[in-house]
């Protein structure tokens, strides 16, 4: 049998949502408030440092999160997490929520410019 490492994780709809809920709690956790705030503090919501500061630190906490239901952990594990809830989101509106919960944790609403 293969090492639990090796293989991808596999999560039903169900555990999926469990895991999002999971990692949408960990960015409420106090030290990792105020990680993120301090990484969007010094984005100044400029978008290339809100992938410089943010996104590093959201990624971190995503991570400390989803290695326990077998993603690697590293910047692999968390888009593979993400590809997953992806394919669940159009069956799922419930996924699709929560997805759309953790994105507007770390990325900034969008505005557009003026013309």
């Amino acid at each position: 049998m293969a090492s639990a490492s090796a293989q991808p994780a596999a999560l039903s709809a169900e555990q999926a949502k469990v895991v999002l809920a999971e990692v949408i709690q960990a960015f409420s956790a106090p030290e990792n408030a105020v990680r993120m705030d301090e990484a969007r503090d010094n984005a100044c919501n400029d978008m290339g440092k809100m992938l410089q500061f943010v996104l590093p630190v959201a990624t971190q906490i995503q991570q400390e999160v989803i290695k326990a239901y077998g993603f690697s952990c590293d910047g692999e594990g968390v888009l593979k997490f993400a590809r997953l809830v992806k394919s669940y989101e159009a069956q799922d509106p419930e996924i699709a929520s929560l997805s759309g919960k953790l994105k507007a944790l770390f990325l900034p609403p969008m505005t557009l410019p003026p013309h």
